[in-house]
């Protein structure tokens, strides 16, 4: 039995449009974490961080605990993401491929931030290397995993 043109189609859209949600909704968190940030964590006295040259106006004034909810914020939102993909896909390659495409785009998305808004050299280490791959292939580590 074959599969036809018309079959495929369908699956690639399919397929497409989960992980578009995924990206939604992890941007959704990202942007609910980023948005409640300021109420848990007061920036610094005269800062804007609601606009990018506010945000560029305050970097000096900055201090290590006003970078952890941008931190969660891209952390979580990637988690989440790749925590839908963990529902819609029970292939194990598919799960694993769309998992990087997720990662890759949120991970091009705090690149960009790197060149938009200054950060000490640590937070973006961190970002970039910890928020991203890393929270993307969380769920597929931790359902294929090899027991010893």
């Amino acid at each position: 039995m074959s599969v036809t043109l018309k079959q495929k189609s369908i699956h690639w859209i399919k397929n497409s449009l989960f992980v578009i949600i995924a990206l939604f909704l992890g941007a959704f968190v990202n942007g609910k974490i980023i948005e409640i940030s300021p109420s848990l964590i007061p920036p610094p006295e005269g800062a804007d961080f609601t606009t990018e040259a506010g945000l560029k106006a305050a970097a000096a004034l900055m201090q290590p605990k006003h970078f952890v909810m941008p931190f969660l914020a891209h952390a979580l939102g990637t988690l989440v993401s790749a925590l839908i993909l963990l529902i819609f896909f029970k292939d194990r390659q598919m799960l694993f491929i769309r998992s990087l495409i997720v990662g890759g785009i949120f991970f091009l998305g705090g690149l960009s931030m790197v060149f938009m808004i200054p950060s000490p050299w640590w937070f973006i280490l961190a970002d970039l290397g910890l928020a991203y791959f890393p929270m993307a292939l969380l769920p597929f580590w931790i359902k294929y995993r090899r027991i010893s």
